[in-house]
């Protein structure tokens, strides 16, 4: 009965904020995958900060991606808007990234499926794929950790409809404390999934809560088209619609987190992960629908998370603390030898008799 109810919930969490959906592919899905690509994270402490403005990225590669149709990869079905910018980075604790994609803008407070939104996903499990968000054969009512072990998916997705740009969201003390993924405020969530209808944000579960789990990510959204910062909720629209220009989203997440329950991707510095990228557009005034989404690749794209480069690359050098002590030493020896040199001279030095004054 717990588990009917806990699913219940999750259900109702899910469709009020629209990434319930099913997904029903092409009759023919294939794949030509971006298998050899990569987005790598080089190692620039102190230089990103999550505020939407993207030129602290400016001098950083990225790597351009052909935005097509999640379930049918169809490349004459692509994205009108164009290519997709990703670019990641870290300093040693955090792992940030940039999305980058050209779109005229558009913005509907409070309904999410009428602006832009995006959603990073990561492989946990070992059999975890990409086709089918990790690929578990169980359906809703049978999927759980047991029976779906190994294929366990990290996702974060960021719908802003509710979130001003510029601000930041994700996790917070209200929704942490109550230990779960979510976020009331801008609906930047941190979920897991076994397959695309076995979804749930992080602390829920088809049988159990834990509330041990927290929303680790957090993300801004800007608009090239926007003209100045500091926005408040009575700015919205914020823009005028349809002005052409780029949406720039930027995340940050520690590259380890406190997760217990294999709902958190890890990462470590000098290994390499597994990951992809959606994004959804009202193309042509029409909202989108939750399985309507693009994807920068059928497959995995590889995520390298890179070690400091001036460490692999420094070559030892001769100090001049070591030329230093060298010098202090062979001055001390020398000395020592010398005042020894004087002490026996001292020593061999006949000793003069002594007259008294009155033998004079």
């Amino acid at each position: 009965m717990l588990g009917r109810v806990s699913s219940l919930v999750t259900i109702l969490i899910f469709a009020q904020t629209g990434i319930l959906y099913s997904h029903h592919e092409a009759a023919h899905w294939s794949c030509d995958s971006n298998a050899d690509t990569h987005v790598q994270a080089h190692f620039n402490p102190g230089r990103i900060t999550l505020d939407g403005q993207v030129d602290d990225w400016k001098d950083m590669d990225g790597s351009a991606f052909s935005v097509l149709p999640a379930l049918d990869p169809d490349a004459d079905k692509a994205y009108n808007g164009g290519k997709m910018t990703v670019k990641a980075s870290h300093d040693g604790k955090d792992v940030f990234f940039m999305l980058q994609v050209d779109g005229d803008y558009t913005y509907s407070e409070g309904y999410s499926n009428k602006t832009a939104s995006v959603a990073l996903m990561f492989q946990i499990g070992e059999n975890a794929s990409y086709h089918r968000m990790g690929g578990c054969e169980e359906e809703p009512d049978t999927c759980t950790s047991k029976s779906c072990k190994g294929h366990e998916v990290d996702l974060m997705h960021f719908s802003i409809g509710k979130a001003i740009p510029g601000r930041l969201y994700g996790g917070n003390l209200l929704d942490n404390s109550e230990g779960n993924g979510g976020d009331r405020f801008g609906h930047l969530v941190d979920l897991y999934c076994w397959n695309p209808h076995c979804r749930y944000l992080d602390g829920y579960g088809p049988s159990v809560n834990d509330t041990s789990a927290q929303n680790d990510w957090k993300g801004t959204w800007w608009h090239s088209s926007l003209t100045h910062s500091g926005f408040i909720k009575d700015d919205s629209p914020y823009s005028s619609s349809n002005q052409s220009g780029a949406y720039y989203f930027e995340f940050s997440r520690p590259l380890r987190t406190m997760d217990r329950l294999q709902q958190d991707a890890q990462f470590t510095i000098g290994k390499t992960s597994k990951m992809s990228v959606a994004f959804w557009y009202p193309e042509n005034g029409k909202p989108w629908h939750g399985s309507g989404h693009f994807s920068i690749s059928c497959d995995w794209i590889l995520l390298d998370i890179l070690a400091d480069s001036s460490e692999l690359t420094k070559v030892p050098q001769r100090s001049s603390w070591d030329a230093a002590t060298a010098f202090s030493l062979l001055f001390s020896v020398v000395a020592f030898c010398i005042s020894i040199f004087v002490g026996h001279r001292v020593s061999r030095t006949k000793n003069i008799p002594f007259t008294p004054m009155s033998n004079l």
